[in-house]
């Protein structure tokens, strides 16, 4: 697999038909599309990210003119005196004002655009974390599901087996062969394999649960592992590049740290409060008879000019808010520091996990051979007369133990390169294409 460059996922617009009733044979890039779709967590991801987009328009906003209509109508009643006679007036009239004022000098105004654009850059880098999630949320759930498969089958298997024996010591002890304890244990062996088979099926429901709410559709199949499956098809960097790209292509990290810029704004846009602010203002203002003065007159005029705001003094408000906005800056940096830890660790350890997870296999693969070796073994002996039907049930539980455990860890392995690559910030739709080529169509 090839190292891409950090980049949002690709969203594409997927139309599907309405599987809710039916049975869906599913493949893992097939589970991706739906849960583009459908997975709550990530539409609601879409629609944070959409209203985090506009907070560099609102910002803007600030720096922009704006364009203002007053307009009053009123009714006007008084006394008017003249020369010592007293007259009552009562008259109507409509004051009508456009106004336009456009920011010359405001610090606030800026800083708010500027942190405005930090959050919008924010918004977005969370916006790429929660696909990748999105991505390895699915695939654990996918192959939690197919290992809770498999826990059904070995425990049926089990359970079959144990049948069987349990037929056989009952056959041997009518014909005074057998004992009543090796009927006894094999009954209690029986008893603890229908409670494990319960409880299977009870682990496969709920994963087929929690896949399908991502996905948004009833599922009985799943693609399984191919048998040519192969660590050597995953070409790694060494850990310096992981932690190199780490470090600048996390999107938690990315994410935090517009987060911190949008802070150091803020100081910005609070102690702007102590700033002059210039406004070019223009109006026009239309007068009917609007007041005493020009009680009997129509009159309509125009002003341009330069307005100048000073602040004084707003009850410590200003320094408050600057102070505040200052130690909330600082935190963000701290939590920057704290979460830069927590990704070189989380991406440590996966690193190791993945190379561990190379000698892992390999010794489980020959642990699956030798087992099966056993139980050719076990059978020739059974018919040599040398060994007992249960030493071939002990032979063929082994057998299926070290095959859960070695698809388990193929299993582990591919989730582990995913979450390696999520912590790197390099986690993008193709690696999921890659990943979905060990798998092949296959029922349950």
């Amino acid at each position: 697999m090839t190292q891409n460059s950090h980049q949002p996922f690709i969203i594409v617009a997927f139309v599907f038909l309405n599987f809710a009733n039916q049975a869906f044979a599913m493949g893992l890039l097939d589970a991706y599309e739906a849960a583009l779709n459908h997975d709550p967590t990530f539409r609601a991801a879409i629609y944070e990210n959409e209203a985090g987009q506009q907070a560099e328009a609102i910002g803007r906003a600030g720096l922009l003119p704006s364009l203002n209509v007053t307009h009053a109508q009123n009714r006007n009643s008084g006394t008017f005196t003249q020369q010592g006679v007293s007259t009552v007036q009562t008259f109507d009239g409509q004051v009508s004002m456009l106004t336009l004022r456009q920011p010359l000098f405001n610090m606030e105004a800026i800083a708010g655009y500027q942190q405005g654009k930090a959050r919008a850059d924010s918004s977005r880098a969370k916006f790429i974390s929660n696909g990748q999630q999105l991505a390895v949320r699915l695939v654990e759930a996918y192959v939690e599901t197919l290992l809770a498969q498999d826990h059904v089958v070995l425990a049926e298997a089990q359970l079959d087996a144990l049948e069987e024996l349990k037929r056989v010591n009952e056959r041997m002890l009518q014909k005074g062969e057998g004992t009543t304890t090796d009927v006894l244990e094999t009954q209690s062996k029986f008893a603890i394999a229908q409670a494990k088979l319960i409880e299977a099926k009870d682990e496969l429901e709920i994963a087929q649960l929690k896949l399908e709410a991502i996905v948004g559709q009833k599922i009985t199949k799943l693609d399984r592992l191919s048998p040519s499956f192969s660590t050597q098809s995953i070409q790694l960097l060494d850990y310096e590049n992981w932690h190199s790209l780490a470090l600048e292509q996390n999107a938690e990290l990315i994410t935090q740290r517009h987060n911190v810029a949008s802070g150091k704004e803020e100081v910005k846009k609070n102690r702007a409060g102590h700033m002059p602010r210039v406004d070019f203002v223009a109006s026009l203002t239309k007068n009917q008879r609007g007041s005493f003065i020009n009680r009997g007159l129509d009159a309509e005029f125009g002003t341009v000019g330069i307005e100048v705001n000073m602040p004084l003094y707003a009850g410590g408000r200003v320094s408050a808010l600057t102070t505040q906005a200052a130690a909330n800056h600082a935190r963000a940096e701290a939590e920057l520091d704290a979460m830069t830890d927590k990704v070189v660790v989380e991406l440590r350890k996966q690193f190791n996990l993945l190379i561990s997870g190379v000698k892992k296999i390999e010794s489980l693969e020959l642990a699956v051979k030798s087992a099966e070796l056993l139980v050719e073994a076990t059978q020739k002996s059974i018919r040599g007369g040398i060994r007992i039907n249960l030493n071939l049930l002990e032979a063929q539980q082994q057998l299926h133990t070290a095959r859960r455990d070695l698809i388990q860890a193929k299993y582990g392995y591919l989730l582990t390169y995913l979450r390696l690559q999520l912590a790197a910030g390099t986690l993008v739709p193709e690696d999921l294409r890659d990943i979905a080529n060990y798998f092949k169509a296959g029922e349950y």
